[in-house]
């Protein structure tokens, strides 16, 4: 028979642990009753050092921790006593209130500091150190803090997770709670962090009918969404709705008729491009698809932005100003750019992309054509910038996103100005930001396209590059041959052996051996033998060796986020290693420091930080509950609140490192990695590496990764709108009359 019910009331102490993720907080509290501190567990809303808890639960008795109380259901009250109004405004609960300014505060108004806050906020000014700009600063954060305070102890009544309360108010503010109550399902929709499941438990508990339109619509969009984040632009109507009735535990005729309403409210859209498979698609990459592929035929008919010119002529020069011979393919690349509109340049590393740009870009420029260069990542736009000597943007900085209306500025109406626009890691656009990029190129101009098709596809949905390839209608520059140079670096020569679907070459020596080489493979038969290994190379064996910094210029890359090897695991491994001793917090399941490795995972236009951009911690502010991350030598506000968004990254997985080289690349392949073991994945892993590369695990793992060829799995069909859009025959430009001259 359980236990009956207790009771337990008294001062918060102090807040020992409490998780975002999952509200479960352990109190230490003064209790009513009792001589010593008593610990208090449970899930709750966030709570603060000083305030009153109200519990009622059951005694049990951890077999690590001694004696707890077990509360199932918690109520705080602000403290009324001069001693609990200290701990509690310097708890950190407020921004701009540490526990200094909490002493003058209640030195200067006593029991009647909250009544002054709210009712008499000019007499704050008494205070010594607060003037004009903190008391604003603090009456904002005060009125801040009891909004979020308030939502909270809302979602919490409903049995869910409060961490997002704070996303939920800047979302919605005053009008939260009516918001999530009337259709809780917009939480998923709009509300960074907060996915279907949970804001399925909401509707629950507000009385929303498991069978009811609602969550059936609200459930089809959810799975559609989900198949999109796996690289899907759309899916078999039959298949979306038996995954979502299972998902949702409903009859099937309930999600039939869902998809219907979501289909006549023009929210999905059906078509059926590929010979009888019909396809549903959510109506915004329905339309960036299709206008992606309008765009692209409309380009590439039209007239070069360079009057026609010899080209063979104006070759010979470029190769006599840059010193450069270029073979045959390079070559042919060349005469392509100088009378197509739209090019493709595809090719593994070392085989003369680079090269091929520049002299491109040297011709052109010379005919006075205005040059535009953009690159999804941060770190590829300045290797752009480094190899071409000219000025390349983050595609987001070059279409200029505007905060306050959450687009682009730059748009068809508003087109870029340029002539020839190059795109590097084209691999690594999704279909939406290609079709935002690509549609605010103006008519006249010439895109290039570069990129290496065998690496991974982007993160997002979609294979751009793949379906422009392999729709037969653009014209592609294949590039294969391994210059001299390059040929000498193993880390090239394996990358080709990988996407060869060959055994890469190694020397059987250690990284410790004096003789030279940038690619190594070390044999690691358990994940905790590759765990350990990992951490003597970065904080050891590397430095030693190499003279590499183990912060700024190692990184490791793994196939996935989960195990030993994983990413999760590796990145608190390295982070007690290489950062031990720093002050820190814990915010959304892990530990911050300052001078962290952190890797940004969702865009921010307000901050103007992506996804994938690296940074490092360089402040951490409690009193004002806020950090300073530093990316590209540009110092970033962070409110801890908004730690969801980054991550650590002293390791990252594969995917995330798309776009991105390092000097020194640390990539475990063990079998542990199994499920995701893949060719194109250790081939990006390899390219990823400038200098130096190691691989740690199995040659077992490896064999098994080099045999999986990548399959053609997502479902996509910009190349069947291309082939559809010019009659599936190759684009060409409209004809001029030769002009005499060169460069």
């Amino acid at each position: 028979m359980p236990a009956q019910q207790e009771h337990i009331g008294g001062q918060i102490e102090r807040v020992t642990f409490h998780s975002d993720a999952t509200g479960f907080t352990v109190l230490r509290v003064k209790a009513r009753g009792h001589r010593d501190l008593v610990t208090i567990v449970g899930a709750m809303p966030g709570v603060s050092a000083g305030e009153w808890v109200e519990a009622d639960g059951r005694w049990v008795v951890d077999r690590e921790h001694g004696q707890q109380f077990k509360a199932e259901t918690v109520r705080t009250a602000r403290p009324d006593t001069a001693e609990g109004i200290e701990k509690y405004l310097g708890s950190g609960l407020v921004r701009g209130i540490g526990p200094a300014f909490a002493r003058r505060l209640v030195s200067a108004f006593g029991q009647q500091v909250f009544d002054t806050i709210e009712q008499h906020p000019d007499r704050l000014r008494q205070v010594d150190g607060i003037g004009p700009k903190r008391q604003e600063r603090l009456l904002a954060a005060w009125a801040e803090q009891k909004a979020v305070r308030d939502i909270m102890v809302f979602l919490h009544s409903h049995g869910v997770s409060t961490a997002r309360a704070f996303r939920i108010y800047k979302t919605y503010g005053d009008a939260a709670i009516q918001t999530v109550t009337e259709n809780p399902y917009r939480l998923a929709q709009d509300i960074w962090g907060i996915g279907f499941q949970t804001a399925d438990k909401i509707a629950a508990s507000v009385g929303i009918a498991r069978e009811s339109d609602i969550r059936a619509r609200a459930g089809v969009e959810y799975v559609l969404g989900v198949l999109t984040d796996e690289g899907h632009c759309a899916y078999p109507p039959d298949d979306l709705a038996g995954k979502t009735a299972e998902m949702l535990e409903i009859p099937p005729a309930t999600v039939q008729a869902a998809i219907e309403h979501l289909l006549a409210d023009q929210r999905l859209v059906m078509r059926t491009l590929q010979p009888e498979r019909p396809l549903v698609y959510l109506a915004a990459l329905d339309t960036s698809e299709s206008r992606l592929a309008a765009k692209l035929a409309r380009l590439g008919r039209g007239a070069h932005p360079c009057p026609p010119f010899d080209v063979d002529r104006a070759i010979d020069w470029a190769q006599q100003k840059t010193g450069i011979d270029l073979a045959e393919a390079q070559i042919e690349a060349v005469r392509m750019a100088c009378t197509r509109k739209v090019l493709v340049v595809t090719g593994g590393p070392g085989v003369g992309k680079t090269t091929l740009v520049n002299v491109i870009l040297n011709i052109l420029r010379a005919k006075h054509l205005q040059a535009v260069l953009c690159a999804p990542t941060g770190r590829a736009a300045k290797r752009m910038s480094d190899t071409t000597g000219l000025e390349a943007k983050t595609i987001h900085r070059l279409l200029e996103f505007d905060p306050q209306t959450a687009q682009f500025r730059r748009d068809a109406e508003h087109p870029l100005a340029g002539d020839l626009f190059v795109v590097d890691e084209t691999s690594m656009l999704d279909l939406v930001l290609a079709h935002q990029l690509v549609r605010a190129i103006p008519d006249h101009a010439l895109l290039l396209l570069v990129g290496d098709v065998d690496q991974l596809p982007s993160v997002g949905p979609g294979m751009v590059l793949r379906d422009i390839i392999e729709s037969g209608v653009i014209p592609v520059s294949r590039l294969t041959r391994i210059f001299r140079q390059a040929a000498s670096s193993r880390i090239v020569t394996n990358a080709h052996r990988v996407n060869q679907g060959q055994l890469p070459l190694y020397p059987r020596t250690r990284v410790t051996d004096t003789r030279a080489s940038d690619f190594y493979f070390i044999e690691a038969e358990s994940p905790e033998a590759g765990e350990s290994l990992i951490r003597r190379l970065v904080t050891e064996r590397i430095p030693q060796r190499f003279g590499f910094d183990p912060l700024t210029e190692v990184q490791v890359l793994t196939p996935m986020q989960r195990g030993i090897l994983g990413a999760r695991n590796l990145n608190q491994m390295l982070q007690q290693a290489l950062n031990p001793q720093a002050a820190g917090i814990e915010r959304f399941g892990l530990t911050f420091r300052s001078g962290d490795k952190v890797m940004q995972i969702r865009n921010n236009y307000d901050k103007n930080v992506y996804n994938g951009d690296i940074g490092r911690i360089v402040r951490l502010d409690s009193d004002e509950r806020q950090a300073a991350i530093e990316f590209d030598g540009r110092e970033v506000p962070y409110l801890y609140d908004e730690f969801d968004e980054v991550t650590l990254s002293y390791a990252v997985t594969i995917h995330k490192s798309q776009g991105s080289e390092y000097p020194c690349v640390v990539m475990p392949v063990h079998t542990q990695h199994f499920m995701m073991l893949q060719r194109n994945l250790v081939y990006t892993g390899i390219t990823r590496g400038r200098r130096l590369v190691i691989v740690v695990g199995t040659p077992k793992a490896m064999a098994i990764a080099v045999k999986r060829s990548q399959s053609r799995n997502r479902i996509t069909t910009l190349r069947e709108r291309l082939q559809r859009g010019s009659g599936s025959g190759p684009l060409v430009q409209t004809s001029q009359k030769q002009e005499s001259g060169s460069c």
